[in-house]
């Protein structure tokens, strides 16, 4: 795994590669938002799912589509979809041009909580990101973010684990756990999900 001395934004470089391979590496960086009025949000990612070519539970497992067309494309570039009519879910594009290959980003837990953002829900702040459709309504993610390239410009990009993070994560302080994804009827037992073990963002263990 490459690694950055201080956070930076990931590249569509880091990303080109299996989405088996991104998604425990994805844990730890940082999902961050920002809008057109300068309002910044950071989160940190402690849960992703893998899908993949050949993958019965991929989006992109039948035939490329209108819905599906960017997990075809080059890494780097967000996937929007609608689940249930009412929730978004954000995946990353991974892996090579015309690869179809994403990681869903499940959970995140708030960096700080500015003051604008205090009382967003009655639940504690650590379940505010703790499910794809919570941290898509948290971070304000929707469709038009679809097929868009995750960089500052955009308002929604990728950042590196800071060092402290990863200090702890290579001490052992930090451990993940891998299972099998949550709620699908196809490929349900494929162990391709990860989360931060300790982490109280985590929807479902």
């Amino acid at each position: 795994m490459k690694l950055c001395k201080s956070p930076a934004p990931i590249a569509p470089s880091w990303l080109e590669r299996s989405s088996l391979a991104v998604a425990p590496d994805l844990l730890g960086c940082r999902l961050v938002r920002r809008w057109a009025d300068d309002r910044q949000l950071s989160a940190t990612i402690v849960e992703t799912e893998a899908y993949t070519e050949g993958d019965p539970a991929c989006h992109a497992y039948r035939r490329e589509t209108t819905r599906n067309r960017v997990m075809f494309g080059p890494p780097g570039f967000g996937y929007v979809y609608l689940i249930y009519g009412m929730y978004h879910c954000f995946n990353v594009v991974t892996d090579r041009d015309r690869i179809p290959s994403a990681v869903l980003i499940r959970a995140v837990e708030l960096d700080a909580i500015p003051d604008w953002l205090v009382g967003y829900r009655a639940e504690k702040p650590a379940r505010w990101g703790a499910g794809p459709g919570k941290l898509c309504q948290l971070l304000d993610i929707d469709r038009t973010l679809t097929d868009m390239p995750l960089v500052p410009a955009t308002g929604l990009w990728l950042e590196h684990r800071d060092a402290d993070w990863q200090r702890r994560f290579n001490a052992g302080v930090i451990g993940f756990t891998q299972t099998t994804r949550i709620g699908l009827t196809q490929g349900a037992d494929l162990p391709w999900r990860w989360y931060v073990s300790d982490s109280k963002a985590v929807s479902k263990r």
